[in-house]
């Protein structure tokens, strides 16, 4: 299918992608411990989103690929939802999440469009810089566990909105989620720098294969190559020590697919690369006290027991509005046993209760989209990109994705359905102009 243009614009090689800088990308990724301090780690998405339109306003045409309308789709029915706001804290909440998913849609029209600025290999260094952040962060919160910082927003919000639990959590950093005074102590389990074990937990399964990928980029003469080797296997004891399920699920769900798909196109040293680096991770877990925390941790949390009542109460209250949904998630009512807000404990129960069973089967729709169209790609960088996206609809199921983890599955996204690099003269295949020559 050949790439199309609006009228206005000739065909031809495309000068768009020279006007998108790369400083946004590596302010967002690079100075992310900086927005964290600060108390704006979770809207450095949608600040640099802010930034990246204005640059993506000066760019004719801003392409995207064909079939992205089913995201588009998806946002404008989350739009629609607001009708089911009633009430002032539920509509912070609503635009909130509505900042994200339009913050995550910028990232991904500027990666795609910035096809000769961001190269695949400098995005990928991006995102291994990333990675060391958030790696760093999992070990100072092994080594502080209580350990709370105060950030300046917490000095600049009115003391209403410090009532509020995320904007609280988000003024008040803490390197964990550990609660000494809880009923049932478990283990400290690393967060920074992210608010949620479960966002760091998310971040890792889809961030390991992607620098794994940048090594072989860089191949093993770089001088990076090695200390890079030595972060992902200094990575493996807070990834470990999270205790993250799904993560242990994503992961090696990514490492199955990949090695099936590597063998049938006959790739062997992708295939050797792939099984070193689950060798490594037995390894570790023989070695690191995992599997007794683990076991700790299901017999003293009942997460199962309280996951399965969210759900099922999820379900049966979107049914009340079951267009529109509920708008942001809500509190449950006449529910037997305490368990967190109904619209929570997964993306695609956020997206069934906020937004109606209309609203999860775009979203769901887009997830599939993206792996169906991004299937047909053989080569390594294709092929894992291909499975981290696989991934990312699985783990939608008991990750929300909001934030770290629907950032980084767009700029894979934006990678993986760009042109590839001998087509850079050619507008895009399976792709249209969003915006021609003029005002958008």
């Amino acid at each position: 299918m050949t790439g199309a243009v609006l009228p206005t614009q000739r065909a031809g090689p495309d000068p768009g992608g020279d006007a998108l800088p790369r400083w946004p990308m590596a302010a967002l990724f690079v100075g992310f411990p900086v927005w964290w301090l600060l108390g704006l780690g979770e809207l450095a998405w949608v600040l640099f989103a802010g930034v990246m339109v204005l640059y993506l306003a000066r760019v004719r045409p801003v392409r995207v690929p064909r079939g992205f309308g089913i995201w588009f789709a998806f946002l404008a029915w989350m739009l629609l939802s607001a009708s089911q706001v009633d009430a002032p804290g539920r509509a912070v909440g609503f635009v909130y999440r509505v900042a994200l998913y339009l913050g995550a849609t910028v990232l991904f029209l500027y990666v795609f469009n910035a096809r000769r600025t961001l190269g695949q290999r400098y995005v990928l260094g991006l995102l291994t810089v990333f990675f060391a952040w958030m790696v760093l962060g999992g070990y100072l919160g092994l080594a502080a566990p209580a350990a709370t910082i105060r950030t300046p927003l917490a000095y600049v919000l009115p003391q209403g909105l410090l009532s509020n639990d995320l904007v609280q959590q988000m003024a008040v950093r803490r390197l964990t989620q550990y609660n000494p005074d809880a009923w049932t102590v478990i283990d400290p389990r690393p967060s920074a720098p992210f608010l949620y074990t479960n966002n760091w937990g998310n971040a890792y399964s889809m961030l390991v294969p992607l620098v794994v990928l940048y090594l072989a980029e860089i191949g093993r003469r770089s001088r990076r190559f090695w200390p890079i080797v030595l972060l992902l296997v200094a990575s493996l004891v807070p990834a470990f020590l999270t205790l993250n399920r799904g993560m242990f699920v994503g992961l090696g769900g990514i490492m199955v697919l990949a090695s099936v798909r590597f063998a049938l196109h006959g790739r062997a040293k992708a295939l050797l690369g792939v099984i070193a680096v689950g060798l490594v991770g037995v390894l570790a877990l023989q070695v690191l006290p995992v599997s007794q925390r683990l076991d700790d941790r299901l017999e003293s949390s009942g997460t199962n027991e309280s996951r399965t009542t969210v759900y099922v109460e999820t379900v049966r209250q979107t049914l009340e509005s079951p267009f529109f949904g509920h708008a942001v998630p809500r509190e449950a009512q006449d529910v037997a046993i305490e368990i967190p807000a109904l619209g929570t404990q997964g993306q695609v129960w956020m997206v069934l209760f906020s937004h109606g069973f209309v609203g999860l089967l775009l979203f769901l729709a887009f997830l599939v989209w993206l792996i169906r169209r991004t299937w047909s790609r053989q080569d390594v960088p294709g092929v894992v990109m291909n499975a981290v996206l696989v991934a990312v609809l699985v783990e939608s199921f008991f990750y929300g994705l909001l934030g770290v983890g629907l950032g980084v599955a767009m700029v894979v996204a934006a990678l993986a359905l760009r042109p590839r690099p001998s087509d850079l003269s050619a507008p895009s295949p399976g792709a249209v102009a969003l915006v021609g020559r003029g005002v958008a």
